[in-house]
This record gives structure tokens, C-alpha cells and sequence, in this order.
């Protein structure tokens, strides 16, 4: 029997039972249908409202749209300091929080894409010539390429329990100094605390005026833990080196 004749048959069928039932029978399958159409709805609504009640940090990150200009020579500088083991999406993230990508940005104290003050960007020409020969922090790829030579410079002088713990030190050191770094560490391992885990240890001590230090403190925090994982959900290169906040 032909599929169209079967399907015919059986909406005669249907509509036979229907006659069939009397008015009362009749309103109360409607009322059935309509209570379980009603059901099926408010737990979908409920199911999306709890997704959008509490969506994930990275997930309110924007990412400015002319961030991709500067992609090609973050990935080269990265890979060619860090190698295989370099994560694009963290130097992105951090020039994010740093200038948001604004080439032209400035400071009290610091200028361009990686936010170099004068000083800085002048020694760390001296200590890398060959990379950061003449110092620019106005020039985009100077600011990129000496931004990576900075990091890895930092976190080659702190001392961490891991790789998460490592850059936020060296993080913590290109926002506010190396040696308040090192300070930080001898208060907390002063006080009992672990001197080689900044995460809820080191960053608990410092010297600081209290706005320097939540500022330093928020800024590592907000590069590793939200950032970072946001550049990569946007389809960066990379791997977090740091859990993503809860």
C-alpha cells in the first residue's frame, strides 16, 4: 500500500475517534494537550535561564575587532621567544588589558601597545639589542616583540612552584617591577606563607600603597584567569597556563 494512501487512512482513523468522543472527552484532551505543550516550554525557558544567569568570565570579554591586525606578529614573536610552548591568546590577552590594541595609547607613565614606560623600554634595548635595537614603544612591532622579550626576560628571574604560578609572577613584575616581585616574596615566606605560589599566597603580601597593589594583583588575575581563555575561545592560538575563574 502506497505510503500516501496509508497516511490518508490513518487521519480518517483520527478524526473518526475524534467524532467519536463526546464534547466533555473532547475539552479535556485539549486542556491534556495544552497543559503538556506548556510543560515542554517552561522547561526549556527554565534550561536557557540558567545558562544565561551565569555565563562564564571569558564569555563577557569583547574583544576589539582591529585586534586581528596585530595577530600574524604576536603569534610570529611569540613562537620565535617561546616556541612550541608560547601561547599567542596570553601575549594577546595581556596587550589587551594593557592598551585594549590601541597603538597610540598613553599613560602617565607609559606609551603604546604594551604600555613600556620611557625608562623600561630604553633598558630593555640595552639588555636585547639585537631585538629591541632602537627603542619605540610607538612602533607596534617594537611594542609586540619587546612586549614577549620583557616576559620572558621576568619570568626567567622569579622562582614558582609551576608554569601558572611563573607567569603570574613575571606578569605581576612587567605591571609593577621585578623587584616588588622579590619584595612580596620575602614578606610572604616572612609570614609562613608559600613564596613560590603567588595565587592566594604572595599576592596576599606586599609593601605597596593598597591601589598599587589591587591594581597589580587584578591585573594578573584578570590576563591568566579570564582573558587569556577568552582570546582562546575566539579561536587564537594557544594554551591557558592558568585555570579559568570560576
Amino acid at each position: 500500500m502506497a505510503p500516501l494512501t496509508v497516511g490518508r487512512l490513518f487521519v480518517g482513523w483520527l478524526r473518526k475517534c475524534w467524532l467519536d468522543m463526546g464534547a466533555v472527552y473532547q475539552v479535556v484532551a485539549m486542556l491534556a494537550l495544552l497543559l503538556v505543550l506548556l510543560l515542554a516550554g517552561a522547561k526549556v525557558l527554565a534550561a536557557d535561564g540558567v545558562q544565561s544567569a551565569a555565563p562564564r568570565p571569558a564569555a563577557r570579554v569583547v574583544i576589539p575587532g582591529h585586534s586581528t591586525r596585530y595577530r600574524l606578529a604576536i603569534e610570529r614573536e611569540t613562537g620565535a621567544v617561546f616556541g612550541l610552548t608560547g601561547s599567542p591568546a596570553r601575549i594577546a590577552a595581556q596587550i589587551h588589558q594593557e592598551s585594549r590594541f590601541k597603538p597610540r595609547a598613553q599613560s602617565t607613565y607609559a606609551q603604546g601597545l604594551a604600555q613600556f614606560t620611557p625608562s623600561t623600554a630604553a633598558w630593555i634595548a640595552k639588555v636585547y639589542p639585537a631585538e629591541c635595537g632602537r627603542a619605540d614603544p610607538w612602533d607596534e612591532q617594537w611594542s609586540i616583540r619587546c612586549a614577549v622579550m620583557y616576559d620572558a626576560y621576568l619570568i626567567a628571574h622569579v622562582r614558582a612552584a609551576d608554569d601558572c604560578e611563573r607567569w603570574a609572577m613575571g606578569l605581576s613584575a612587567y605591571n609593577g617591577g621585578l623587584s616588588w616581585v622579590q619584595r612580596d616574596q620575602r614578606l610572604a615566606v616572612a609570614v609562613g606563607a608559600n613564596g613560590q605560589r603567588w595565587f592566594d599566597q604572595v599576592e596576599k603580601y606586599s609593601g605597596r600603597s593598597a591601589a598599587a597593589k589591587a591594581e597589580n594583583r587584578a591585573y594578573v588575575r584578570r590576563i591568566l584567569r579570564t582573558l587569556e581563555h577568552a582570546y582562546i575561545d575566539a579561536g587564537w592560538e594557544g594554551s591557558a597556563v592558568c585555570p579559568r575563574s570560576a
